[in-house]
C-alpha cells in the first residue's frame, strides 16, 4: 500500500456519505431531435485514453478502433508524449507547450495536479478557452487532470466548456465506483456501475446536444481505460485523513472478462533480461521471478479488457457522428497520455521513464482529407496537438506554442518527410513508481531525467542526462529494445569506446546530441521546434546529420556547455537545472576570439 496525502473529510471520501453527493437524478442529457447539422466547419471529437501503451501491442486487440480509425485514417508511428505522466502530459497536450513552460510537472501538489494548473494561470489560457473565443462549442467528459477532487472541482470550475462532466479524485480510477461532476452540479456517484459505460453515454448525449445547439464543436471523451484499478482506504483519526491507495489490475466489463486467457506480454529483448542494464535505479532492479511474471500477464491482459469497452465507445461515437450525418465533416483523433511498460528493464507495471514503451504512444487521425490505411514515419508530440487542432479550425496559432501542427494531407505529409524536425524532447521530474500487487515497496526516487528522441530515415537514437549526471545513448536501428546503453560506464572515457555511430566516433555524435538536448530542454516557443537554429542562426544545419560536418567538430567537442544537473529535485526548479543556455556557432571563430 501507498500513502497519499490528501486533505478529505471522512465524509467526502465514504461512498455512504450521500449528502456530498447530488440527491436528485441530474438532468438528462439532451435527446437526439434529427439530422440536423452543426455547421459546415468542421468538428472534433478527442478521444484521450489513460496510460494506452503502442509498443506493447495495444491496438491490435482493438478491432473497432482499426475499422473505423486505422482502417478509415493515417496512424502516426512517431508519435510522442514529452513526459511519460498523466496530469503534466495532458497539460502540455492543451496548451501545446512543453512541462518545462507550463511548470506543472508532477500529478499531484505542490508540483502538479489541477491545484498547480490553476496556480500557474492557465485555467484562463489553454485549448478549450481558445476555441469558445473562435466561436466554437465546447464539450467534455472523462478524467481532466489528477487532483481535480470533489472539494477543489468547484475552486474555481475549469473555464472554457459549454458541457462538462468530469471524473473526480478520489474515484476517478475506480471502475466500479465512479464520481462525475456536470457542469456546475455537484458530484454525483455512480457506484456499481462500469466507468467506461457511464462515460460513453454521457459522450453520447453531447454529440447530441452538440448537433441540436448548430454550432461547430469540439467534444473530449477521456476514458481511465487501461489505468489501473485504485483502491482506497482512510488511515487516522479526526476529520482530516491520509488516504492508502493500492493500484491493481484495472477491472474490465463484466461482458469481457472472458477474453484473451492465453495472451501475454510481448516478450521482447528487454523483457525481465537475465543481466540488468540502463542506469540510475533502474541498474539495481532485481529479475522478476516466475510468479511476479504471470501476474504482470494476468495485469496486461486486464488492460486489454478494459479496452474492449473503449473500442465499443468508438464504433458507438461513429455510429451516432453518421447517424446526425456529420461524419464525414468531422475529425476524429485517438491517442493517450502517456505510454506504459509492463515487465521491460525488469520493470513491474508502470509509466513515467523515458523508455520508447512509456513515451511512444498511439496517434490516429480520421477526417476530411486525412489519407485512409495510410502509416506516417514523421515525428510528431503532444505539444503539437492544439496548434494541430486550431489549424483544424483555421484558428491562427499561437506564438508561445512549443509545438507545430501535425499534417494531415497528402501533400502535407509529402512536405514534411523532407522538411519537419526529426527531434522530440522528452522531460521528467521527481519518483517513479511500480502498479499492481508486486509493484511495492515500488517509489523511485531521483527519477527525473532530461532526454530527447531523434529519428530519421538513417539513425533512430534515445539519449538522456540523469539528475546524478549519469548518461545513456541508445541506438534503436540497431537496439530497438533500448538494451545496450553505448556511452561507457564505470569512469571509461567516451573517447576511448571503439562504438561509431553513422560511422562516425561515439564522442562526436554524443556532442551534438548534448547541445541539442541543451537547448531543448529549456526552450521556449520556436527554439523548442527549431533547436538547431539556436546553435547555427546561420540556418545551414537543422538536422543531425548535417551538424555532424567535421567543420562543427571543435564548437560541439571544446567549445559547447555540456548539459548537467546541479542536483535532483522534484520539481523544476530552476537552480537545479543546470546550465540553461548554449553557444551559437560562431563561423569556425574561436568564442575567446569573437568575444
Amino acid at each position: 500500500m501507498k500513502l497519499l496525502r490528501h486533505a478529505l473529510s471522512a465524509a467526502v471520501v465514504s461512498g455512504l456519505a450521500s449528502s456530498v453527493f447530488a440527491s436528485e437524478p441530474q438532468a438528462p442529457l439532451a435527446a437526439n431531435t434529427g439530422h440536423k447539422k452543426a455547421s459546415d466547419r468542421p468538428n472534433i471529437v478527442f478521444i484521450l485514453t489513460d496510460d494506452q501503451d503502442l509498443q506493447l501491442d495495444s491496438l491490435a486487440y482493438q478491432p473497432l478502433v482499426k475499422k473505423h480509425l486505422l482502417d478509415r485514417g493515417t496512424f502516426y508511428a512517431h508519435h510522442y508524449c514529452t513526459i511519460a505522466v498523466c496530469c503534466p502530459s495532458r497539460v502540455s497536450l492543451w496548451t501545446g507547450k512543453a512541462a518545462h513552460n507550463t511548470n506543472v510537472t508532477d500529478v499531484n501538489p505542490p508540483y502538479g495536479g489541477y491545484p498547480k494548473f490553476i496556480s500557474q494561470g492557465l485555467n484562463e489560457d489553454y485549448l478549450p478557452v481558445w476555441l469558445q473565443q473562435a466561436g466554437y462549442n465546447t464539450y467534455y467528459t472523462g478524467k481532466l487532470f489528477n487532483s481535480h477532487n470533489v472539494q477543489n472541482y468547484d475552486k474555481p470550475f475549469p473555464a472554457g466548456f459549454t458541457g462538462s462532466d468530469f471524473l473526480l479524485d478520489p474515484f476517478t480510477y475506480q471502475y466500479l465506483n465512479s464520481t462525475f461532476q456536470r457542469n456546475q452540479d455537484t458530484p454525483r456517484s455512480y457506484e456499481g456501475q462500469y466507468l467506461t459505460d457511464v462515460l460513453a453515454s454521457k459522450a453520447y448525449g453531447f454529440l447530441d446536444d452538440a448537433v441540436e445547439d448548430g454550432k461547430p464543436f469540439f467534444l473530449t471523451v477521456a476514458p481511465v481505460a487501461p489505468h489501473s484499478n485504485v483502491r482506497f482506504s482512510e488511515v487516522g483519526d479526526g476529520p482530516i485523513k491520509e488516504l492508502m491507495f493500492q493500484m491493481t489490475a484495472p477491472i474490465p466489463a463484466k461482458r469481457h472478462e472472458h477474453l484473451f486467457d492465453d495472451v501475454v506480454v510481448p516478450r521482447g529483448a528487454s523483457f525481465n533480461p537475465e543481466e540488468p542494464h540502463a542506469v540510475n535505479w533502474i541498474r539495481d532492479l532485481p529479475r522478476l521471478n516466475q510468479t511476479n511474471v504471470q501476474y504482470n500477464d494476468h495485469f496486461y491482459r486486464s488492460r486489454l479488457r478494459t479496452l474492449q469497452a473503449v473500442d465499443e465507445m468508438v464504433e458507438g461515437i461513429i455510429e451516432r457522428l453518421n447517424h446526425h450525418g456529420i461524419l464525414d465533416n468531422t475529425y476524429i483523433i485517438y491517442t493517450s497520455d502517456n505510454g506504459f511498460h509492463i515487465g521491460q528493464h525488469r520493470l513491474q507495471p508502470g509509466k513515467e521513464c523515458g523508455f520508447e514503451e512509456d513515451i511512444n504512444v498511439p496517434l490516429i487521425i480520421r477526417g476530411p482529407a486525412v489519407l485512409e490505411g495510410v502509416t506516417t514515419d514523421v515525428v510528431t508530440t503532444h505539444t503539437d496537438l492544439a496548434p494541430t487542432i486550431l489549424s483544424l479550425f483555421g484558428i491562427e496559432a499561437r506564438k508561445d506554442f512549443d509545438g507545430i501542427a501535425i499534417p494531415l494531407t497528402k501533400k502535407g505529409l509529402e512536405i514534411a518527410t523532407q522538411q519537419r524536425h526529426e527531434h522530440v524532447n522528452v522531460e521528467y521530474w521527481g519518483f517513479a513508481m511500480g502498479e499492481g500487487e508486486y509493484g511495492f515497496p515500488g517509489v523511485h526516487l531521483n527519477n527525473t531525467y532530461k532526454a530527447l528522441r531523434v529519428v530519421a530515415p538513417r539513425y533512430s537514437l534515445y539519449y538522456s542526462v540523469w539528475c546524478n549526471n549519469e548518461h545513456e545513448l541508445y541506438d534503436l536501428q540497431t537496439d530497438p529494445h533500448q538494451v545496450n546503453n553505448l556511452i561507457p560506464s564505470g569512469g571509461q572515457s567516451w573517447h576511448a569506446t571503439n562504438v561509431t555511430i553513422l560511422d562516425l566516433p561515439l564522442h562526436t555524435v554524443v556532442a551534438r546530441l548534448d547541445s541539442l538536448l541543451l537547448v531543448l530542454k529549456s526552450c521556449r516557443g520556436e527554439s523548442c521546434i527549431k533547436p538547431w537554429q539556436v546553435l547555427h542562426p546561420a540556418g545551414d544545419v537543422s538536422t543531425l546529420e548535417e551538424a555532424l560536418d567535421p567543420r562543427f567538430d571543435m564548437f560541439y567537442g571544446m567549445e559547447q556547455t555540456k548539459v548537467a544537473f546541479s542536483r535532483c529535485e522534484q520539481g523544476y526548479i530552476l537552480d537545479a537545472e543546470g546550465p540553461q543556455e548554449a553557444l551559437m556557432y560562431r563561423d569556425g571563430l574561436r568564442w575567446d576570439e569573437w568575444v
